[in-house]
């Protein structure tokens, strides 16, 4: 059954955080020792899978119309995060710079828990980091998305259409990359480069969803967590959610 999607302000958003927060300084009060700034007291995730992601929905479409609020960083925000983080979503992204997770989405300090390399994979690195979100902050969605004309893809693409080689660490690190190139080919679809970005999402989103560790898998089975593929479009501004699962 579809979960309906709430209309959720970034006032509703945040006050979870804020009650975290809160909870955390009197605890200190109280002469017990204060979590280290930017680490958790595991408490639970405010929002569910389903909620988290149509506030990244919302974000998106607020992105687009240009009615973006003004993002929470001022000294407030900066205090309220500061001895504990409760991200509503995990975001494993290219690091081009024209794809700015925090604002394709309307979100401000503190609301995304970001993995950022070129090409949008997942190296022992990245996942040790997706699983630290997953299994300390209680995060409760991971959302894997690639990008239009993605340079990491293109230079797979490079070497598997024309044999291309790349000198120091670029060639290993689109490695990972070319399996999904050579399934996209396979399917023979005219546009190689962006069916692509879309196989390289999808690949990543079905080894989280399949071959991750326990502490990721089991949060899965039981719906407390969810993995979602997705590809922002240059030229619109557009974040297209393709690959959702359940």
């Amino acid at each position: 059954m579809t979960e309906p999607a709430p209309t959720l302000s970034r006032r509703t958003l945040l006050g979870g955080a804020a009650v975290a927060a809160a909870a955390s300084m009197a605890v200190t009060s109280r002469g017990e020792a204060a979590p280290a700034p930017g680490t958790s007291n595991k408490a639970p995730p405010s929002l569910t899978p389903g909620q988290s992601l149509a506030a990244l929905k919302q974000g998106n479409r607020e992105f687009l119309a240009g009615r973006l609020p003004a993002p929470d960083r001022d000294r407030r925000r900066r205090l309220e995060i500061a001895r504990a983080q409760y991200p509503i979503a995990v975001l494993v992204s290219c690091s081009d710079s024209r794809v700015p997770p925090e604002l394709l989405f309307g979100r401000g300090l503190g609301e995304l828990f970001i993995i950022r390399n070129a090409g949008n994979t997942l190296d022992t690195v990245a996942m040790g980091s997706l699983e630290y979100a997953v299994s300390e902050l209680n995060v409760p969605l991971v959302v894997v998305m690639g990008h239009e004309r993605c340079g990491a893809v293109a230079a797979a693409v490079a070497v598997v259409e024309q044999g291309a080689t790349f000198a120091g660490s670029i060639g290993r690190m689109i490695e990972p990359i070319i399996p999904a190139v050579l399934a996209a080919r396979s399917q023979g679809k005219d546009d190689l480069l962006d069916a692509s970005v879309r196989a390289n999402v999808s690949r990543t989103v079905e080894r989280l969803r399949v071959a991750s560790e326990p502490l990721v898998l089991d949060r899965i089975k039981v719906g407390k967590l969810r993995i979602v593929g997705a590809r922002y479009d240059l030229d619109d501004g557009v974040v297209d959610f393709f690959d959702e699962g359940r």
